[in-house]
């Protein structure tokens, strides 16, 4: 990883959130080690260079890897104002810190989950930058084409859940389709399917995250409906190739 690199692009996102005072306390609370300097011409606001040199500091330890990525996540949190956490994390993770890292306690809550791959592909980045609005949006959207490329049925959200989960009509098969525990099963999963489309991905689809917020229970209780969905489609057999 290039520490110079974020060391400047941290120094530069929190320079006017912090002070000269917070960054040394932080630093002296979470490092075990003394501060060395490491003049750059490019930097002009001390708070910004202040930051440098203590990561750089860091850089020079010696000591494991997640070790010190640890507390270079430790540090930049507790300098950082709450409205730029966010985007402290990201740059963090961009650069190469890992996501079970930045975003230890969000890895935690969300992988307990035990959410279809999918789901863990398309939701996970958002809900770790708590951004729970598109966590549950892009989610949405992949088990829409999944459905649709399985079905080779090209219309959308709720009508092409409609279509293709049917008892009778439908082309994508979960049960035999001959006792009426099948098409209890089969009808089920046609509803809930057209259901998470209406309630949770027409909505997103059509309003402004701040019109529409999505609570973080609300996100992990969707995201595991939606793992449910894309397990059953998974088994499902497309009659028209079967």
């Amino acid at each position: 990883m290039n520490y110079r690199l974020v060391a400047t692009q941290v120094g530069d996102l929190l320079k006017w959130g912090t002070s000269l005072n917070e960054i040394n306390r932080t630093a002296a609370a979470v490092f075990p080690f003394s501060r060395e300097h490491f003049p750059t011409d490019g930097i002009t606001s001390q708070r910004a260079q202040l930051i440098y040199d203590w990561l750089l500091s860091l850089a020079r330890q010696s000591m494991e890897a997640d070790q010190r990525d640890r507390l270079l996540v430790t540090f930049c949190r507790n300098i950082a104002p709450e409205d730029q956490r966010d985007s402290l994390l990201r740059v963090l993770s961009d650069n190469g810190i890992s996501l079970r890292t930045v975003y230890a306690e969000g890895f935690k809550e969300f992988h307990a989950g035990e959410f279809h791959p999918e789901v863990v592909r398309h939701g996970r980045r958002f809900f770790l930058e708590r951004n729970y609005f598109h966590a549950v949006f892009e989610s949405c959207k992949a088990y829409n084409r999944a459905v649709q490329h399985k079905s080779g049925n090209t219309d959308g959200s709720q009508k092409l859940m409609m279509a293709v989960w049917g008892f009778e009509q439908g082309v994508l098969k979960i049960t035999p389709c001959k006792s009426e525990t099948d098409e209890n099963v089969q009808e089920g999963v046609k509803f809930m399917s057209a259901g998470v489309m209406r309630a949770a991905r027409n909505p997103p689809a059509h309003q402004p995250a701040l019109d529409w917020p999505v609570k973080k229970e609300d996100c992990l209780d969707i995201l595991s409906l939606l793992s449910f969905l894309f397990r059953q489609l998974d088994k499902a057999v497309c009659v028209r190739t079967a």
